[in-house]
């Protein structure tokens, strides 16, 4: 905590992810996915120029195969599945940092729309389609990150903010409820006799007076107590209620996460009719066939019993059997 400004290190942390928003996510991988396609076809063109080409053949108008053939090849879709789950970690893991940051995600994902539909469309060889139930394990990618996404927010909004502390002091030190006194209440003594030979400052008398006590950001006994430069019994309440807050934090989180994942499910309540229509239509038919094979069968087996009657009951086999009785009996 010391090497951060006085602001805190959220300030830091959103500088950082503002320039990787705009200048990264917004420029450069914009700017890339239109200049580089460009830049191949180019390439590929000029090589294909150069080459034993008849005359004629340059001059003649070339088919739509062999205009596509000067594209940049597809190459998969994993570069930009692994753009889009890097922005998204981006968002997540530090937006209690930078709150901007899903709107410039937005903006960027509104240019990137139109310019992907460009690359494919006109820069890129027309890829093999190939059917797929949902987008894959990337789906499992994105809920883990979002998922570690609430650990990490709480612990920023807890040990990165005096989000804690206010609370702390203003609940449990505090002697009329508001923050005053708050700032004296984080600061610790220390006397300056204590500095270690070699760290004393140069010019003790820079203020035109001689200190004695300073006072530094911390939670820790004064010189005075009988365990001098200690944490302080406030120090380990403060961080009590930081973990407390991680836990409550998370599990609200995600109870909120499992209303909406409820409350709006992934197949719209039209579309899931639709399907349960399509079921019973499909169960219907299946019966139906059923049906058919079943009297088809009933036909073809009341034909043959029909058939064995009438021939046990023909004239025609009777003589034969009287006669056959009467040579047997002769």
């Amino acid at each position: 905590m010391e090497e951060c400004a006085h602001g805190g290190c959220l300030m830091e942390l959103c500088i950082q992810l503002s320039i990787t928003m705009l200048g990264k996510q917004l420029i450069q991988n914009n700017l890339f996915e239109i200049g580089i396609p460009k830049l191949k076809k180019l390439i590929r063109y000029i090589k294909s120029k150069r080459s034993t080409f008849q005359e004629e053949e340059r001059e003649k108008k070339l088919q739509r195969y062999e205009t596509d053939f000067f594209l940049d090849p597809f190459s998969g879709l994993t570069p930009e599945y692994m753009e889009m789950i890097i922005q998204f970690g981006f968002v997540t893991l530090f937006v209690a940092s930078f709150p901007l940051a899903p709107l410039f995600a937005l903006l960027n994902n509104i240019i990137e729309i139109r310019l992907d539909a460009k690359k494919f469309v006109a820069e890129l060889r027309r890829p093999v389609a190939a059917r797929a139930k949902d987008i894959g394990i990337w789906y499992n990618i994105l809920r883990g990150v979002a998922k570690v996404a609430v650990i990490v927010n709480a612990f920023v909004i807890s040990f990165t903010s005096d989000f804690i502390p206010r609370l702390v002091y203003q609940y449990m030190y505090s002697p009329d409820g508001s923050m005053h006194g708050f700032v004296n209440h984080t600061l610790s003594y220390f006397n300056v006799s204590h500095f270690q030979n070699g760290t004393t400052p140069m010019d003790p008398l820079f203020l035109g007076f001689s200190v004695d006590i300073c006072r530094y950001k911390d939670y820790r006994e004064p010189p005075w107590s009988p365990t001098p430069y200690e944490v302080s019994k406030e120090f380990w309440a403060v961080l009590a209620v930081r973990l407390a807050f991680v836990i409550v934090f998370q599990n609200v989180v995600m109870l909120m996460s499992d209303i909406v994942d409820w409350m709006i499910p992934d197949i719209p309540k039209d579309i899931s009719l639709q399907i349960h229509k399509e079921k019973l239509l499909m169960v219907d038919l299946f019966m139906k066939e059923e049906q058919g094979k079943m009297q088809v069968a009933d036909t073809t087996t009341s034909g043959g019993a029909e058939k064995e009657n009438a021939s046990n009951h023909s004239p025609l086999l009777r003589p034969r059997s009287v006669s056959h009785t009467q040579s047997n009996s002769y």
